[in-house]
């Protein structure tokens, strides 16, 4: 039975969250149709911009993407604070960046002298846009609006081009969010797609791993600078934790490299060098078993449902969202 959606995110208890959509009846609509012969892999790079302009305007942050042929993945972080620490002025001008605003905002923005119910309904507007613009639901509609007008557009057709509404599992611990994200950077390995994580297009670790390039490359030429102007990461993906930088994604930025790097040894020759990675800051950290390890990022969406964690966190989470059981808790 389908849940509400408001029983799936819950962001007192979590902040990331991992959302799946598929093209309908899963066709090649995002790829090349091997039956019709068709290539619409230029509509991967649409999903990408799009995704990348949303989080401008959203307090959403991306933590990861891989755009499939027949769907995507991203690993998502709302930002409330971000957004409650917007004046209302910001939040009409974000929210008609993509949307109709309303003739008494208008008025407002026009600094025609408004009556007191028109004060309050200014008022109450903006709280209501506040809020949309935090909400995974809004984004996630105006993406998939968005990407489903452009192709039937350049098809010619109408009709639906998702499936149905997306999917989203809760990111409940670090651990589910450390392996969420190697999934997701994952993906087309595990497809049988590519053998290398440089080779993984339109995905967040191969962009990770360009701008990390860049940045080096521009060090070693300018190893007496101490200033540069190439980022060590992508501005418009959420940072890991460097010597430069601190922010929501709790990991190391090069033992997670190394994480996924031996992760992806293992899915494409079974190379599994258990001594080498246990010794990894990220694994005695989190006290993570390599074969768990492996089978996570491998089955990430079979082993949990609506929301991802520890068996203990599993189960507190179901009892207090009035679930006798959830999936992952066996």
């Amino acid at each position: 039975m389908t849940r509400a959606r408001y029983c799936q995110i819950d962001l007192a208890e979590t902040t990331f969250y991992h959302v799946i959509n598929r093209c309908v009846r899963r066709s090649y609509l995002c790829g090349k149709d091997r039956y019709s012969g068709k290539n619409f892999e230029h509509r991967r790079q649409w999903v990408i911009k799009r995704i990348k302009h949303l989080a401008k305007i959203y307090s959403i942050e991306i933590g990861a993407y891989a755009i499939m042929s027949n769907h995507y993945h991203l690993v998502l972080n709302v930002n409330i604070q971000n957004a409650n620490s917007w004046s209302m002025d910001e939040v009409i001008k974000r929210w008609r960046n993509l949307y109709k605003g309303h003739v008494v905002v208008d008025k407002y923005l026009a600094g025609i002298e408004l009556s007191a119910a028109e004060i309050k309904l200014v008022n109450d507007l903006t709280l209501v846009w506040r809020k949309r613009l935090y909400d995974i639901s809004w984004f996630m509609k105006s993406l998939n609006e968005f990407i489903a007008r452009q192709s039937n557009k350049e098809d010619k057709c109408t009709g639906k081009f998702w499936e149905g509404r997306f999917k989203s599992q809760a990111l409940l611990d670090n651990t589910a969010l450390l392996s969420c994200l190697a999934y997701v950077d994952l993906n087309p390995i595990r497809a049988g797609i590519c053998d290398s994580l440089e080779g993984s297009d339109f995905t967040s670790i191969q962009e990770r791993l360009i701008q990390q390039h860049a940045y080096t490359k521009l060090i070693n030429r300018n190893s007496q600078n101490s200033e540069f102007s190439v980022p060590n990461q992508p501005p418009s993906l959420m940072p890991f934790i460097t010597k430069h930088c601190k922010s929501n994604l709790p990991f190391d930025l090069d033992s997670y490299l190394q994480l996924v790097q031996w992760s992806k040894s293992n899915l494409v020759n079974n190379d599994v060098t258990v001594s080498v990675i246990e010794s990894s800051t990220l694994f005695v950290e989190l006290g993570l078993d390599a074969e768990l390890w492996l089978e996570a990022v491998k089955n990430f969406r079979r082993h949990y449902g609506s929301w991802a964690g520890s068996q203990n966190i599993l189960k507190r989470f179901a009892q207090s969202h009035g679930q006798r059981w959830c999936k992952g808790t066996g």
